[in-house]
């Protein structure tokens, strides 16, 4: 239910092995969005997955009831409550536990939900959990997973799950107790370099959306598809061009934005697009699709409105002074709670004043009728702006000939910048510090 509900939230692409992981298994993550992170790994695995938050979360009205339900596991922070602390041995070894019976669990350790776009350093308590659970016997993998959110707080928004090949913890096994923090340590470094493969580390998200336009504009200039691991090394690249030639980043920054903008003004997803000749035969989709985005989509909108403008306000009301790393959960889980009672109030009531027949058509119609209205909502700008392109731009063709070129030019310096810092990034990234703490 839970990963049906984020699947109707959010657009999920996976890139994951065919095979599900056998056996004791501990995923790990990045942590960028609260408890959205754990509940996506869900999508992951049919297998049930148990996994560890923090101890404040616990006390939230809901999110509490939820985690409860899910059989989590409580981490206590010492800036949350110092005396608890001890409470975490507890969780460390229910944590084992699970795996030395053959169960999933999954942590997050960097230790805390954030929303900087790279990892932070990581704290020991995954490898310490696995390597204790590999110690009697256990054949623990650990599988680090990559969550990469375009607007993490948009509905409808994308974000990718991306799974790394599996660790063998049996290979870090301690020779004896003397060598247990050395084994520790290699085990966590090797998690944040499994990490490291499927995450982009970005410095800031408002450079996702311009390393995926690089990517673009190289394969159209190679003539090739687009590739995620490529993907991951522009995000580096960009880090790199950031620190060595800042002005030059901010040129190149601009030009790359305002080509995005452009191509959105014809509907063009990556240069390749631009190539398409415009011809009488594409325009005749173009009116009939818009027009009746219009004559059904607004009419529908407004009874959407009439009938869900409160309980749209709930969850946003909910989130508003919520942490941002948090904002996101907050909106969904107070959504999902607010859409079943929202929902069943509206089958009840068409029952009571209309009857049975009523009751059915409502029941049936308000998941669909309420997802048109959040979405016809939030692409209601793209909508009316690309009807005032149509109409006010007389030659599109004209328009995507010269952007075309633009993009041409731009994938020629794409091009030169990636032949630049190619040496550079065929250095491994510096590995973060790693902590102690669970």
């Amino acid at each position: 239910m839970v990963a049906l509900f984020l699947r109707l939230f959010y657009r999920v692409k996976v890139n994951a092995p065919a095979t599900e992981p056998e056996g004791p298994v501990l995923f790990v993550g990045n942590h960028p969005n609260g408890l959205i992170d754990p509940a996506l790994v869900f999508i992951l695995t049919r297998r049930k997955v148990t996994f560890l938050a923090k101890a404040p979360l616990f006390k939230m009205p809901v999110i509490g009831w939820l985690l409860r339900g899910l059989d989590a596991l409580p981490v206590y922070r010492k800036q949350d409550a110092p005396s608890k602390m001890a409470g975490n041995e507890g969780t460390l070894e229910a944590a084992k536990s699970a795996l030395v019976q053959g169960r999933a669990i999954t942590i997050f350790p960097e230790g805390k939900s954030h929303s900087e776009p790279g990892l932070a350093e990581l704290k020991t308590g995954a490898a310490r959990i696995a390597l204790n659970a590999a110690k009697e016997g256990a054949p623990v993998r650990i599988v680090p997973v990559g969550l990469t959110y375009a607007e993490k707080h948009v509905f409808r928004s994308e974000v990718l799950i991306d799974v790394a090949p599996a660790i063998d913890v049996q290979s870090f096994l301690p020779a004896d107790s003397a060598t247990e923090p050395d084994a520790v340590r290699r085990l966590t470094e090797r998690i944040a370099e499994g990490l490291r493969a499927v995450t982009l580390n970005l410095e800031q998200w408002a450079d996702l959306p311009l390393v995926q336009l690089a990517e673009k504009l190289y394969a159209f200039k190679q003539g090739g598809a687009l590739d995620a691991e490529r993907l991951r090394l522009w995000a580096r690249g960009v880090q790199l061009f950031r620190a060595h030639e800042p002005e030059r980043f901010e040129a190149t920054r601009a030009h790359l934005a305002s080509f995005k903008r452009r191509m959105e003004l014809v509907q063009a997803t990556g240069p390749e697009d631009l190539a398409l000749v415009y011809r009488p035969g594409n325009v005749v989709p173009f009116v009939v699709k818009n027009l009746l985005a219009l004559v059904l989509g607004l009419p529908l909108f407004a009874l959407g409105l009439v009938l869900f403008w409160l309980p749209y306000q709930v969850p946003r009301a909910a989130s508003r002074k919520a942490e941002l790393d948090v904002q996101a959960t907050v909106k969904f889980l107070t959504a999902f709670v607010v859409a079943l009672v929202w929902w069943g109030a509206l089958t009840v009531a068409a029952g009571w004043g209309a009857g049975v027949p009523w009751a059915v058509a409502t029941f049936l119609s308000v998941p669909p009728l309420a997802l048109f209205t959040l979405y016809f909502s939030e692409r209601w700008e793209t909508l009316r702006r690309d009807i005032g392109v149509f109409f006010t731009l007389g030659n599109r063709a004209r328009l995507k000939a010269l952007l075309l070129a633009d993009g041409e030019r731009l994938s020629s310096e794409v091009e030169r910048l990636a032949s630049e810092y190619r040496s550079k990034l065929d250095a491994p990234p510096v590995s973060g510090p790693v902590t102690t703490t669970p």
